[in-house]
């Protein structure tokens, strides 16, 4: 039995079974008035329901239904959430879905995965890790979109046309998800009517294309019958196994990687490691066949020995392993042992021999495979097409330098995880600091976005602008080595997500929005091939020991051929920061980054997140709401406390309005990133000298603030959501919409 073998026995005199649910203690079914069946009863009492056919499980008195329990999960029922459109873009039909479990004992886990179907919708998930805190610290979105049937993924594939699949944060313990459409499903109606999303284990929903987009009422039963929410338990998240009391003999505590702890029978037993029995050790010599000895078994606590019988030799563990010793006369076996001892040093020399030499081969070629695979040679080629720096240039590491530096890849190396890899702190043998990024396994699309990245870098050189050292591809995925930027992110200073991080005074916030501006202009306009970043965000922006500024992750960016002031690209971005104007057309210019700068620059005035779900539809987004502020002159009502403080009147005035004018809806409108740096370098000078107020340009800004309207902005829709919190079974009315639904198409 392998280590940790869990087997669902309970308490004396309790209920064991729930329809085809077997229960494990510390878990136990309420007996009537009884709550004594589990080990806590606000935590691991559940309800068994005799009033269906067959019995259903339930957590608490809840309606969270139980499918399944392991020794460190639950499988419960999923929910769905979906919206209908009628021919005039109204909502026939619509449901919200949330989910809270309010115990803090239970995790929604990382095997699952937010799912949209539609061809017309995105939808947005929040929620917490933590039950105490009243504000959500979680966000993201998922956008599933297709204009023709045609376009629609094919069976098995989610890859936003149709569907779209995203992961979610580590250790919820709760999550709203809202639905929404760009255009109400007008312009897909006739082949997609209803949208869906839903939360479930990664795995156990596979996308029937076209069908899913049109059978609706087989893609809910589907889901509701085949995709499972994957809850993870532990027995308490406040304590660690130094304290744990709860394992009982021949059983092991070990932490859980969201806190807490759980209980498991040593290897060899087996049993259920919370009851005052604790866990038996196991007889494997009662099956032989099994545990596969042949031969004499002698049982062992925690394990067996399986010898072949005395005269016998060969291998017990399998059938007819041990044959009869025959007996030789003495010369024969003394000559026999001499051949055996002067031939076996020989052949054990050669085959070290071979074995280095073949491993060197291997190696040799292992290299040259990996460096194909991660796109080198037409790293190479296509460095010399767009004019950047020979590789010749760039400082190449061999492997082994990465791994000291390292120390081999270590966790506590790790200071930062994204969607494309992790980054790690080293130290390279001269003693200087580097940020190495080990990418995910590349596939054909990741090769092409690391390649990017490398070409881009290769155009800039800039104070401002993560410097990239070098870079080996001789592993199963590339490894990058950039300067080490020691102070964090942007981000972090602005919305203090680290306790130790230092609050940024207002100088110190306009030098960095300066000191970006620059870079940015650079890569517009004074790059060897203008360059557009594509990802411009606080998290983005990186600060070094002296907080300058350090603009990074380019691996969404795109050159700009000579003679064009734009590319039309698939619209890729960040919720709160994506471009209105791009999202639209799809048309990426220089102007996208200034707007997404402008929210940067309204995060570091007013200290709020890009998107805040709390406040009300037409102000979740940073930019409407910012720009609502300044129309109505209240903008320094919203600006951090702090900062209102340490500005005068006439910075705050005028960089609102350059706030205004990045955030406008028309790109045509906005100011280049070198007009942007030019006026916040004005803004620094007259932060110096409070007397000195141009009077022309707070004219010319004053008439900018009359002219803003509404319709300048862009808002995203947002579905009203729901307050009720529960969950509840497929009812026959349901039913019946979702088939009126599929007659009425």
């Amino acid at each position: 039995m392998a280590k940790g073998s869990f087997v669902g026995t309970i308490k004396p005199e309790c209920q064991s079974q729930c329809g085809n649910v077997t229960v494990p203690y510390p878990f136990g079914i309420a007996m009537g008035d009884d709550t004594s069946c589990s080990q806590n009863k606000s935590v691991f009492l559940l309800t068994c329901n005799t009033s269906t056919e067959p019995p259903k499980l339930f957590l608490g008195n809840g309606n969270i239904q139980i499918y399944k329990i392991s020794d460190s999960e639950l499988r419960a029922n999923s929910r769905v959430a979906f919206s209908c459109y009628n021919k005039d873009g109204t909502i026939s039909h619509d449901i919200e879905m949330a989910r809270n479990i309010y115990v803090d004992q239970y995790t929604i886990s990382e095997k699952n995965k937010l799912t949209v179907i539609g061809c017309d919708d995105y939808s947005l998930i929040t929620g917490r890790t933590n039950l105490i805190a009243k504000e959500n610290d979680f966000s993201s979105g998922c956008i599933s979109s297709c204009i023709r049937e045609s376009d629609i993924a094919d069976d098995g594939q989610c890859s936003g046309k149709g569907c779209c699949l995203i992961p979610i944060a580590k250790g919820l313990k709760s999550y709203e998800v809202e639905l929404n459409s760009f255009r109400n499903h007008t312009n897909v109606l006739s082949f997609n009517r209803c949208s869906f999303a839903f939360i479930g284990e990664e795995g156990t929903f596979e996308f029937r294309g076209a069908s899913d987009l049109s059978n609706y009422t087989d893609l809910w039963n589907r889901v509701r019958e085949n995709v499972p929410v994957v809850i993870d338990w532990v027995i308490a998240t406040n304590k660690n196994c130094s304290t744990a009391t709860d394992c009982k003999e021949n059983s092991e505590c070990y932490d859980a990687k969201n806190g807490g702890y759980r209980c498991r029978c040593n290897k060899g037993y087996e049993g259920n490691p919370y009851l005052d029995s604790g866990c038996q050790d196991i007889d494997e010599c009662k099956d032989k066949i099994k545990n596969s000895c042949y031969g004499d078994c002698i049982n062992t606590f925690g394990n067996y020995t399986c010898n072949c019988k005395e005269g016998y030799s060969g291998d017990p563990r399998v059938l007819n392993g041990c044959r009869e010793i025959p007996k030789k006369p003495f010369h024969q076996t003394l000559l026999f042992y001499l051949g055996i001892g002067l031939a076996v040093p020989v052949l054990l020399i050669g085959l070290v021999m071979l074995y280095f030499m073949a491993q060197k081969r291997k190696l040799v070629k292992l290299r040259e495979m990996y460096y194909e695979q991660n796109g080198g040679a037409l790293l190479k080629d296509t460095i010399k097409t767009k004019g950047g720096v020979s590789l010749n240039s760039m400082n190449i590491f061999r492997v082994e330098e990465l791994k000291e530096a390292t120390d081999n890849f270590a966790e506590s190396k790790v200071i930062g995880r994204g969607g494309n890899g992790i980054v790690y702190k080293g130290t390279l043998k001269d003693k200087r600091l580097v940020a190495i990024k080990k990418s995910q396994k590349v596939d054909e699309g990741q090769r092409e976005d690391f390649i990017n990245e490398m070409v881009i870098l290769t155009q800039i050189n800039h104070t401002n602008v993560v410097q990239l050292l070098g870079f080996c591809l001789e592993t199963d995925v590339p490894l990058l080595a950039y300067e080490f930027v020691a102070n964090d992110t942007l981000h972090c200073h602005i919305h203090n997500s680290k306790t130790d991080t230092r609050r940024l005074s207002w100088d110190t916030r306009l030098r960095i929005a300066h000191e970006s501006a620059s870079a940015l202009a650079y890569l517009h306009t004074d790059a060897r091939m203008s360059i557009i970043h594509r990802d411009v965000k606080s998290t983005n922006i990186l600060l070094d020991e002296n907080y300058t500024a350090k603009i990074a992750d380019f691996g969404a960016s795109r050159l700009v051929p000579l003679g064009h002031d734009g590319v039309v690209t698939l619209v890729q971005g960040t919720f709160g920061y994506l471009d209105p104007e791009y999202f639209h057309t799809g048309q990426l210019t220089d102007r996208s980054d200034v707007y997404s700068f402008g929210v940067v620059l309204a995060e570091l005035l007013t200290g709020q997140q890009p998107l805040n779900m709390e406040r009300c539809v037409q102000e979740r987004t940073l930019s409407t709401y910012f720009v609502k502020a300044v129309k109505e002159d209240t903008f320094l009502n919203i600006l951090e406390k702090d900062v209102a403080k340490e500005a005068n009147y006439d910075q705050l005035k005028a960089i609102s309005v350059l706030v205004c004018r990045c955030l406008n809806q028309v790109g045509g409108n906005r100011p280049s990133m070198k007009e942007v740096t030019m006026e916040l370098d004005a803004l620094r000078k007259l932060g110096k000298h409070t007397n000195w107020v141009i009077e022309d340009n707070y004219n010319e800004t004053s008439s900018l603030m009359i002219d803003i309207e509404p319709t300048d902005f862009y808002t995203i829709p947002f579905m009203p959501k729901s307050n009720n919190f529960g969950d509840s079974s497929i009812t026959s009315e349901m039913q019946d919409m979702m088939l009126q639904l599929k007659s009425a198409r």
